[in-house]
This record gives C-alpha cells, structure tokens and sequence, in this order.
C-alpha cells in the first residue's frame, strides 16, 4: 500500500466517508435496476431499438411510474454528487469522528427516506422534509469547508 493511500486509510473520518458513500452508490445502482426492471415488467420502453427487441415500436412510450423512478433517480444525481464533493473535502477541516459521522448518517438516511417517499408515493410532505434533513450535513460540511479555507 502506498503512503498517500495508507494516509487516507487511516483517517477515520475519511474511512466513515468512504463507507456511507459506497453505500449510496449502491443505493443509486438499486434505483437503475428498479427503473429497468419497471420498464420491463410494463413494457415501457425510451429507445425504439428496445421497444422492437421486446414486442415492437408501440412499447416506446411512457408510463407514469418509469417517470416517478427516473425523477428520483435524479434527484439523487443532484444531491448525492454534491455530497460526493464535500464529503470528501470535509475531513480535511479535521472535524471529530463523532460529529463527522452524524453528518454521514443523516444524509444517508434521510436520503434512503427519500428515494422510498418518491417510489412508494408517501403523502406529502414526507418527501420534502426528508430532502431538507439530509442537506443540513451538506449545508455544515460546505460552511465548515468554507470557514476552513476562507
């Protein structure tokens, strides 16, 4: 093992990261094959190629649950990248294990609640108040980066 990867390996805080940050890749992989999977089973095809390998052009349309697991498969693009980004800058501001794992866990939990909000249809305003919980850690890590770097 390297020395840079050594150093990384052994800031704990970074190790937490990495941990909860695999975990929503994972998550977001789950949503893909879910998305694919709905497509099949309703036969809801985005490209006419697809349409005509599985029962013929008719089937190159749209279906309002397709489109229920795209948008929250986006929305995840559009959250979980930017925590990607200072998850990985925030252990450099030296913040405790403790306080940098309850920033971890919430965005992933919270961010879990979400995606089974969004797919499940829970009355409003579940999914809303989970969307807002999970970007207070991305709020304090990006302030905290900042007050670091400033």
């Amino acid at each position: 093992m390297g020395a840079y990867q050594k150093i990384m390996l052994e800031n704990d805080v970074f190790t937490c990261f990495i941990f909860y940050s695999v975990l929503l890749i994972i998550k977001m992989y789950i949503i893909a094959i879910i998305t694919g999977q709905v497509r099949l089973r309703k036969k809801v095809f985005a490209n006419p190629e697809d349409a005509l390998r599985h029962g013929g052009v008719q089937y190159c349309r749209e279906d309002p649950y397709v489109e229920r697991c795209r948008r929250a498969h986006r929305n995840d693009m559009e959250n979980i990248f930017p925590f990607l980004f200072l998850g990985a800058v925030y252990p450099l501001t030296g913040p405790s294990l403790a306080v940098a794992r309850v920033h971890f866990l919430v965005f992933f939990l919270f961010r879990v609640v979400h995606t089974v909000a969004y797919l499940c249809a829970l009355q409003a305003p579940t999914r809303s108040v989970a969307y807002v919980i999970a970007q207070v850690p991305c709020v304090s890590m990006a302030m905290q980066v900042l007050a670091a770097v400033a």
